[in-house]
């Protein structure tokens, strides 16, 4: 084949991978600005005024932050090419660490206690995939039976007879320390208390920053700027998301590919940990068994929802907050949203029949959208059998539509020795 094919091959090819320009923060400011301007819509028509108060936004962040470090600690895992299942068990490592070290030495104690847990976690994942090969999903599952089992046994062994404290909960661990805008918070409640369109929204959004912020979550928000820093804008993190793209070529260019994945995990389950003991120190001022419920996979979810990007980790894990604590509300509060959903349904189907001329999809999204329409008509609140189940569901919805832009890191899950390449 000659120069001039060969040329217009590879751009051919190019073309056909050169990925999708990506949203800049002007882009992300009207996408936030509209989701706002439809919640409050939706808040109008349908009188549920809780549905962005600042109590449901503060919880919501609450309950975001330790799924965002979970799938923070997911994300620094599998950019070096581990998958981590095992995020559970690291979460609930964390919370044992937070609940022995906060009661015995103090709530910032608990914090590095949770992380080395977690750690702990990470190192026991690490020698299985990254020393003996064992696969990551096996190693994963078996992470989270041993953290569940490990942290009852140490809990039954160091939390019985102690005060308040028992095989199943420690005793009352005492508070992180909270930040409020002096000033601020009464003015912007009186705004969101008078309901007006969008104005009284962003005074509740502003509330909810300002008012009673655990300084958990303020290190939380600054652990994601600095994990976007570290791996998209230093040598070590290029080198990081090398060996998790192509080990072999890593490899042959110099970097130690084993040493950064063995780091890459002990910082995944660091991160873990840390969310787990959020839990413990910021949530419930005390550890209780069962505490992360499932939160560890909700934050692998919101891992893959956000492409393996912090920016998008972090939408994902603050949807996922915010409809767990919409379900924490009520039926009534869920309920409003049967009506956006049952719109958008409608919206979708249109467009998958005027754009893409996909009759029998369309036709399926219109359907279950008058469904879903009728039954916001047809009742006044959603069952609470069916509430509790909102950020699952959700969550499988997301990811059902997300799917088809998702690009993981090339090699990531794949068991790689030493000197492959050669």
């Amino acid at each position: 084949m000659s120069a001039a094919g060969l040329e217009v091959g590879a751009t051919t090819v190019a073309d056909r991978v050169r990925p999708r320009r990506r949203l800049g923060p002007r882009e992300w400011l009207v996408i936030a600005v509209g989701a706002l301007a439809v919640v409050s819509i939706l808040r109008l028509v349908t009188g549920s005024n809780d549905i962005d108060s600042s109590g449901a936004l503060a919880a919501a962040i609450g309950l975001a932050v330790p799924i965002g470090l979970a799938g923070l600690g997911g994300l620094w895992s599998e950019r070096a090419g581990v998958v981590n299942i095992g995020l559970e068990g690291m979460m609930i490592l964390g919370t044992w660490g937070a609940g022995f070290f906060g009661y015995h030495y103090g709530p910032w104690a608990g914090v590095l206690g949770a992380i080395a847990l977690g750690v702990l976690g990470g190192l026991i994942h690490a020698v299985a995939t990254v020393s003996f090969g064992v696969d990551h999903i096996v190693s994963g599952v078996a992470l989270n039976i041993i953290g569940l089992g490990v942290a009852k046994y140490l809990a039954a062994r160091f939390f019985t007879g102690l005060p308040g404290g028992g095989p199943t909960q420690s005793p009352p661990i005492a508070p992180l320390p909270n930040f409020t805008v002096p000033g601020v918070s009464s003015g912007l409640a009186n705004i969101e208390g008078r309901h007006w369109f969008l104005v009284s929204d962003l005074a509740g959004v502003l509330g909810a920053l300002c008012t009673n912020l655990s300084a958990l979550t303020i290190i939380a928000v600054l652990l994601f700027v600095a994990t976007w820093w570290v791996l998209w804008r230093s040598a070590f993190g290029l080198r990081l998301r090398s060996v998790g793209e192509s080990p072999v070529a890593a490899e042959s260019l110099g970097v130690n590919v084993r040493r950064y994945k063995f780091v890459a995990v002990l910082i995944s389950g660091g991160l873990a940990g840390l969310g787990g003991g959020f839990l413990a120190l910021v949530a419930a001022n005390i550890y209780r068994d069962g505490q992360t419920g499932g939160r560890g996979y909700i934050g692998l979810a919101a891992m893959i929802f956000g492409n393996w990007r912090p920016g998008g980790l972090l939408t994902g894990a603050a949807l996922f907050g915010y409809t767990d604590a919409v379900q924490l509300r009520g039926g009534t509060t869920v309920h409003a949203f049967l009506l956006l959903f049952a719109v958008l349904l409608v919206a979708v189907g249109v467009w998958q029949i005027v754009r893409h001329r996909r009759l029998p999809q369309g036709l399926v999204a219109i359907v279950v959208g008058a469904l879903v329409g009728w039954w916001y008509f047809a009742s006044s609140a959603v069952p609470a059998e069916l509430t509790g189940t909102t950020p699952y569901v959700t969550t499988l919805l997301v990811l059902a539509f997300a799917s088809q832009r998702l690009r993981m890191p090339a090699a990531d899950g794949q068991v790689y020795r030493k000197g492959e390449g050669h």
